[in-house]
């Protein structure tokens, strides 16, 4: 598993809530696109999420009462989180932590705010929100305290947010209709490369009564896909093959700019 590091300096999703098996709704969802190629010239862009609220025959839709929460994680790996401090002068990494199994990106979009689609235990019991995603922690330093880890975990979800890795949007989705809605779902410049899970829950009345599942791809291609794989499969052989195209640039350097 691939391990990412973060640094701070300091002093110191799946949605998983069953509906209720009598629910009158069902909840469609469709994807712009279901792949994304990433080259090297990509600098951002998003994917477009539509979806639609069906009754059964004979049942009327609610008007106006429907909220859509829209989740999505990105492939999950290990996050190293470093503190640092000042020591005789010097910066240097203090304390860690392990962030395991973290989201490499979420984002959760919602028609307004979550606090006035659920209340706080429904959103706790589905993991819905920044708040609620569980970010376990392990120190290799031996036990941490419960402070620390909340320490951590703050810091940690900033710094996801500053890299626009980590979003929470509470205008993300647009009802069309009462019945008809759109997710933009943005995706920055280094957006991590793999499946990503798109999770939609219908709310009504401040009760979860529908969810659909989906999936979206982010990939590389060309010569971009051939030095992933080459540095993720052959890692001693690309190490030594990037040091030697180093030294002879720099040869070629010295040689072509040498004042005689």
């Amino acid at each position: 598993m691939r391990h990412t590091r973060l640094t701070f300096l300091t002093a110191a999703t799946l949605i998983t809530d069953a509906a209720p098996p009598a629910a009158a709704e069902r909840l469609i969802t469709s994807l712009s696109q279901h792949r994304v190629m990433v080259t090297s010239s990509f600098t951002g862009g998003e994917v477009v999420l539509f979806g639609g609220i069906e009754s059964e025959a004979g049942v009327l839709p609610l008007q106006g009462k429907y909220d859509i929460a829209v989740t999505v994680a990105g492939p999950r790996q290990d996050i190293v989180v470093f503190r640092k401090e000042r020591v005789l002068g010097i910066w240097v990494n203090y304390d860690s932590r392990v962030v395991e199994n973290a989201p490499s990106y979420l984002a959760v979009l919602t028609n307004r705010p979550l606090d006035a689609i659920a209340s706080a235990q429904t959103r706790r019991r589905l993991q819905l929100g920044l708040d609620n995603i569980p970010l376990s922690q392990r120190s290799d330093h031996g036990s941490a305290d419960a402070a620390g880890n909340e320490t951590f975990r703050a810091a940690f979800l900033k710094l996801k947010e500053d890299r626009q890795l980590y979003r929470q949007e509470s205008n993300g989705v647009t009802f069309l209709t009462p019945t008809l809605f759109r997710a933009s779902i943005p995706l920055p410049a280094d957006v991590p490369i793999g499946t990503y899970e798109v999770d939609a829950t219908l709310f009504a009345d401040g009760t979860a009564i529908a969810h659909t599942p989906s999936a979206l791809e982010i990939y590389k291609a060309g010569f971009e896909q051939i030095v992933t794989t080459s540095a993720q499969t052959h890692g001693l052989i690309y190490g030594v093959i990037t040091a030697m195209m180093a030294i002879l640039t720099g040869w070629f350097a010295s040689v072509v700019f040498r004042r005689d």
